[in-house]
């Protein structure tokens, strides 16, 4: 299938490495304007020197952190003075925290909900006025599938991913007579920077295929995924190709979650 997303532009946070970066990839190379954000500007112009020879639609790093207020407004600011209007938001910032409920401090959780939930929510509340006014918009929640199917010392990034899940059914009830489309990804196994630390700070004397093969082995397709993979996927929610799917929280995890 192709898709154009030629003059639309989206904003993808944690988009310096990884999934956000791929996503990233992906819709530049179908031709919508992208703004990269992530804390880190020097990764950010890596990123964009990586795959500014594939894109149609233009570039534009924007060094923020979502959780700062001050600094989420000026990556809007950035992105409508640029582009004019975020037709496509993707929230991606995120981390993986987990722990015994007994460590968990406060702060562990209300850090964590704040990333991955207040957060995203202020992103959309910055979007959501231009989407309106247009008729058009994506909103695309990267989750993960410990959202739906926790494991024990999964807190605190279950109880906020599963928060984030909730949370897109709701706007998606809510924006859907204005032509906005709210949908959910749900991270399986799929390779990425955070298994790449991971690798690393094992210690293993093994090569990084025999590190991830246990992991893989407890997938039905018997291999993680690729970032590549999962950009494919919210290309196609971004696009009009997805123009009736709105509240669905999609697992991409190669058949992993027991839970649909």
């Amino acid at each position: 299938m192709q898709i154009d997303l030629s003059g639309r532009t989206a904003l993808i946070t944690g988009a310096s490495t990884g999934l956000g970066k791929a996503m990233a990839a992906r819709l530049s190379a179908s031709g919508a304007n992208v703004v990269l954000v992530a804390r880190d500007l020097a990764r950010l112009e890596a990123a964009v020197d990586d795959i500014a020879g594939q894109a149609r639609g233009a570039l534009m790093p924007v060094a923020a952190d979502v959780t700062d207020a001050a600094a989420r407004d000026m990556a809007l600011a950035r992105a409508a003075e640029r582009f004019g209007v975020v037709d496509i938001l993707i929230n991606n910032a995120g981390s993986s925290r987990r722990g015994n409920v007994e460590d968990l401090s406060r702060d562990d959780i209300v850090e964590d909900l704040d990333l991955k939930l207040l957060g995203p929510i202020a992103l959309i509340r910055g979007v959501v006025p231009a989407m309106k006014e247009r008729r058009w918009g994506r909103i695309i929640n990267v989750t993960a599938i410990v959202g739906k199917s926790p494991d024990g010392g999964s807190m605190p990034t279950s109880v906020s991913r599963g928060a984030g899940i909730t949370m897109t059914k709701a706007l998606s009830k809510e924006l859907a007579p204005h032509n906005i489309l709210v949908n959910a990804l749900c991270v399986g196994k799929i390779k990425s920077g955070q298994w790449e630390r991971r690798y690393a700070a094992s210690g293993q004397d093994v090569s990084y295929d025999d590190f991830l093969q246990p992991t893989a082995a407890t997938i039905p397709l018997k291999r993680m995924g690729e970032a590549e993979e999962f950009a494919n996927v919210a290309c196609f929610f971004a696009s009009d190709a997805a123009s009736y799917l709105t509240g669905t929280a999609l697992n991409v995890d190669g058949g992993l979650c027991p839970v649909t």
